[in-house]
């Protein structure tokens, strides 16, 4: 008879472990469930649970920001610099302004590995910004 009692306990602890979770997501703002998400993530259902949550939240946020990441991670996996600027040039302008905020709050703008990657990246957010591609500043000449 103790037997019918199993079903109960795990219902209970389940619930329990849902409370802890919500109430480690409401202090300091998720600063305790962080560690507790990255520890859970190397699971493999769990990873593609968080990113299937995180996904549909951002969706509902930021739906140009879901589009372009969506876009950008489809080359992720092999990424180089060719094939980032080919995705970088599907995106849709309203697409490349949400990445390229969201890329400058993060401090995610990739250091390009030469002079020509920087300056093209420079342009890119110029132009999200609205600002002329050139830059705007008149030069000098020397006397001679």
């Amino acid at each position: 008879m103790w037997w019918l009692f199993i079903p109960l306990v795990i219902v209970g602890v389940v619930l329990l472990l849902t409370l802890a979770l919500l109430l480690l997501g409401r202090y300091k703002n998720g600063a305790l469930l962080r560690p507790l998400i990255t520890r859970l993530s190397r699971i493999g259902f769990m990873r593609r649970f968080f990113t299937r949550v995180s996904t549909a939240a951002m969706e509902r946020q930021n739906p140009e920001l879901a589009g372009a990441l969506k876009k950008i991670n489809a080359v992720s996996s092999n990424p180089n610099p060719q094939a980032v600027q080919k995705a970088m040039s599907r995106l849709t302008p309203s697409e490349r302004r949400a990445y390229m905020e969201a890329a400058g709050e993060q401090g995610a703008v990739p250091d390009s590995a030469n002079r020509q990657m920087r300056r093209q990246a420079e342009r890119m957010q110029q132009q999200a910004r609205g600002g002329r591609p050139g830059g705007g500043a008149a030069r000098k000449r020397k006397r001679k």
